[in-house]
């Protein structure tokens, strides 16, 4: 992969600015009317980061933290900036002129972060070279689904037994044979991610896991351990105490020294000019207790306090990990507990101005990071990239023969995005990865794929080559729930499938179906119809965690996972597969002395995915990656002209979209009163496709659809000239209420790859009137969702929703996403466990909820059958009504 000249937080690489699609014709939808006074929107901002914006500016004036805790909040906001091409050094320029502070810029990218008075914000994001602004923020994990202990009810009779180390490569518990990797590697046995290294932007990677420990080939399978949070931004300095900052002032003088926080006599080098930092920690069995560090300018080298003595002479000196892979540790394990309390770390530096602390603004700062695991997310999305030998047996992850590079962007209260952009551009630059796994986002309400970080992810992918994967999110099972930066164009978006036989051995639940789609996997489109999530991939796993975490998974599989192991399950667990699984590809093709591009990669990917039936398109885009068909392709060339879709979107934010009511796919989810459909309704939309690559004789392109369930009629081919507007009219006539999606597949049958997929999806709802009540019957599935649609309409006050017709002892629930594609229940927390049948509902009534002043629009219910159930069909209604 080709590499950029890069330094510790400042890079040089050059952009293609992401240009929206032409305008074709609309005339397809009424306007809705929330839309009719309002013009496109030119505000970089949006209203997400507005909010935040206030938000920050409220916890200031009452000296609250982002996560409740009280103490001075800084004046100034973290902005993250898309600028155009060539601008990055003219607005840093003009941003500190401002009186703004530049924390870093990638002119090549056109990133420019930087650090804005609340009062300079308008005046800053209002420069004509910025394209888009995103405020950091701090994101935090979602609920995904529980590992609570057994019920009665839940599945009876012999139960699965436990992953050990005579668990064979291919299982249903790490079940990355589902994507036909095992049979490839067997096949191919070089091909196993060797000469391929895999960045891994997440909470961190334990780097004394034994399954972590060392590739396929004998080597040292972690590169390097380094961290994405930095003194300089707002959200890391309040939150992330693995920080320590060691000022000009705080110099000391050896053998003996007192420190200026706690008063203590110190023993240390008898040196002078050392810096020392003291600061309580939040880790282990020390947590609480203040920790020494002392930095030795020289040579960049620090002492830890790791047994606390005071004394550093007896501490082993250590440098980052790349240096000399050295690990401490934090703590005293003991040894009547299963966990392990002894916390190994490493350490990491940034040196520089941190205008975050007073003290380091007027004088400057150097920043050591003592960089722990605090939690065991990131160490288990490794395993399921990469692991080899867990358990000590023949279970692998992905790419057993593939190295790692942990960049920790993340701490136990969640993950800052100005961290995750600059760890991002870190290991695209920096650190000589092949590909990149994020299995992080957040769930924004307008989700069309140009916030500044998901232009900033598309250019580093165009520019350096190093493809990025990112977890498509948790929000599931409403329509247009896809996160953010996982819709950015050129990011594969990766969404969670599970398997009848993973269902029983991870969960020791029982289903029918061979293969289906988590209910709290993110649904697409995103707003403007981009295509999205693009595959899908197996998303629960038994995989790493750190030992000194306690282990999980659901006491229903009748077995406990020692220390060390735990099985968890989410989009999160589906990126590293496929991750994992482009460094099969990555691997062979370098073995085979392949050049293979980004575009090439995905190609091979998207053109491969094996689409199953029965399962919504919306929700597993072209279907599950398939690896043995990726490299059939990838191996024989998969070069393809481009061809871009613009196509007419309704949904109440439409009109903010870049150009208004027009995007990348068709998606009407518009109320059937505001340019939505009805049931029965036929309705013909016009796609505009143009060929931009290619000869400039015309080529001729056949048009197919996958997941089509009848609602969908296209042409058969179409003719296209280079650069030449041409219509297809597709008609859509949905024959139920709920969403029909399907993919339109756009192929020249003269080439191997697939020149184009776009998504089809309109919703056809049905209206709530006053007085009436909506009601439906059904039967849902254990551990499946049925998806229903209403309109309600303006000046709505109340929205009531009842659950009844259930079946002794079932439990099944619904949840309500409202117009906006977002939750529409006040605790999402609570609501993952809002069963009939099961804790009582957990603090929320599975009965009756009412939604007061509800938002005008299609709202969805989803209705679903847990995984305990006792009934494997779970008989219901579902009842709406409203009041006006």
């Amino acid at each position: 992969m080709p590499r950029l000249p890069a330094g510790r937080k400042s890079v040089a690489v050059s952009i293609a600015l992401i240009g929206a699609v032409a305008a074709g014709t609309a005339g397809v939808f009424a306007v809705p009317p929330a839309a009719a006074e309002t013009s496109p929107t030119t505000d970089k901002l949006g209203d997400h980061d507005r909010a935040l914006i206030a938000q920050y500016a409220r916890q200031r004036a009452t000296r609250a933290l982002p996560d409740g805790a009280t103490q001075p909040m800084p004046d100034f906001v973290t902005l993250m900036l898309a600028v155009r091409d060539g601008q990055a050094q003219q607005v840093a320029a003009e941003l500190a002129e401002l009186g703004a502070i530049v924390t870093a810029t990638t002119p090549a990218i056109g990133y420019v972060k930087v650090n804005v008075p609340f009062a300079d914000i308008e005046r800053a994001v209002g420069i004509d070279e910025v394209i888009a602004a995103d405020v950091d923020e701090l994101l935090r994990r979602e609920p995904v689904g529980d590992h609570s202990t057994a019920t009665a009810g839940g599945p009876t009779g012999s139960l699965p037994a436990a992953p050990s180390a005579a668990t064979p490569d291919e299982n249903p518990y790490l079940p990355t044979a589902e994507t036909g990797s095992v049979k490839f590697k067997t096949q191919h046995p070089t091909y196993d991610g060797r000469g391929v290294t895999i960045g891994i932007m997440d909470s961190g990677v334990d780097p004394t896991h034994p399954a972590l420990a060392t590739t396929t080939t004998g080597e040292r399978k972690l590169v390097d351990s380094v961290v994405g949070t930095s003194p300089s931004n707002l959200i890391d300095t309040l939150l992330d105490d693995t920080w320590r900052y060691l000022s000009p002032t705080t110099r000391v003088t050896g053998p003996t020294f007192t420190d200026t926080v706690i008063r203590r006599t110190w023993t240390g080098p008898a040196e002078s000019g050392l810096r020392m930092s003291v600061k309580k920690v939040s880790v282990s069995s020390i947590s609480g207790s203040h920790l020494g560090v002392l930095y030795r300018e020289s040579d960049d080298a620090v002492w830890v306090d790791t047994d606390q003595d005071f004394d550093f002479t007896d501490e082993e000196l250590m440098r980052p990990f790349a240096v000399a892979r050295q690990i401490g540790h934090l703590g005293v394990d003991d040894p009547a507990t299963p966990v392990n309390e002894r916390v190994p770390f490493t350490v990491d530096l940034e040196k520089g101005l941190f205008p975050t602390t007073p003290a380091c603004r007027e004088a400057g700062c150097l920043g050591v990071n003592i960089n722990w695991i605090a939690e065991g997310h990131g160490t288990h999305v490794a395993g399921i990239a990469a692991g080899h030998g867990l358990f000590g047996g023949a279970m692998n992850g992905q790419a057993p023969g593939a190295k790692l590079v942990s960049m920790r962007a993340c701490h136990l209260l969640g993950c800052s995005t100005a961290a995750l952009t600059d760890g991002m551009v870190q290991l695209a630059t920096v650190h000589d990865v092949d590909v990149i796994n994020m299995s992080i986002g957040s769930s924004p309400t307008f989700n069309d794929g140009h916030s500044a970080r998901e232009l900033l992810y598309n250019r580093l992918i165009d520019e350096t080559g190093v493809q990025i994967f990112i977890s498509a999110g948790n929000s599931g099972a409403g329509t247009n729930t896809i996160g953010d930066p996982t819709g950015a164009d050129r990011v594969v978006s990766v969404g969670a499938s599970v398997s009848k036989a993973t269902w029983w051995a991870n969960y020791g639940s029982q289903v029918t179906t061979p293969k289906g789609i988590f209910p709290f996997s993110s649904r697409g489109p995103r707003e403007d119809g981009g295509f999205k999530p693009d595959i899908t991939a197996p998303g629960a796993a038994v995989s790493s965690t750190p030992d000194w975490i306690a282990s999980s998974s659901p006491a229903d599989t009748g077995y406990t996972l020692p220390p060390g192991y735990s099985m968890l399950n989410g989009t999160s667990m589906a990126a590293p597969q496929a991750t994992g699984a482009a460094a099969l590809l990555l691997s062979a093709a370098k073995q085979r002395g392949i050049a293979v591009t980004a575009a090439d990669l995905r190609n091979a990917i998207y053109a491969t995915a094996d689409f199953t039936d029965g399962v919504e398109a919306i929700a597993q885009g072209r279907g599950q990656l398939d690896v043995r068909q990726a490299w059939t392709h990838l191996s024989h060339g998969v070069a393809a002209d481009a061809v871009t879709v613009d196509a007419p979107v309704c949904t109440i934010l439409s009109h903010q979209l870049a150009t208004p009511h027009r995007g990348s796919g068709l998606f009407n989810g518009c109320a059937p009163s505001a340019g939505g459909q009805v049931v029965g309704e036929s309705r013909t939309y016009d796609l505009i496709l143009t060929r931009t690559g290619g000869a400039d004789t015309t080529v001729t392109y056949a048009l197919s659809l996958q997941g089509a369930d009848g609602t969908f009629t296209v042409p058969a081919q179409v003719a296209l000239e280079k650069n030449v507007p041409t219509t297809v009219q597709v008609t859509a006539t949905p024959g139920t209420q709920g969403v029909h999606s399907a993919v339109l597949v756009i192929d020249d049958p003269a080439t191997r790859a697939v020149e184009q997929h776009a998504m089809l999806a309109v919703r056809a709802a049905s209206p709530l009137t006053a007085g009436t009540t909506w009601s439906v019957q059904g039967t849902v599935d254990r551990n499946g969702t049925i998806v229903y649609a209403v309109a309600v309409p303006a000046g709505t006050k109340a929205l009531t929703v009842n659950l009844s017709g259930l079946a002794a002892d079932s439990q099944t629930r619904w949840w309500a996403f409202n117009p906006n594609g977002v939750s529409g229940e006040r605790s999402a927390a609570g609501t993952v466990y809002c069963y009939a049948g099961y804790l009582d509902g957990n603090g929320c009534d599975p009965a009756a909820r009412t939604y007061t002043n509800p938002l005008a629009g299609v709202w969805e219910f989803v209705v679903e059958s847990r995984r305990t159930s006792p009934l494997a069909a779970n008989p219901f209604q579902l009842q709406a009504s409203i009041t006006q």
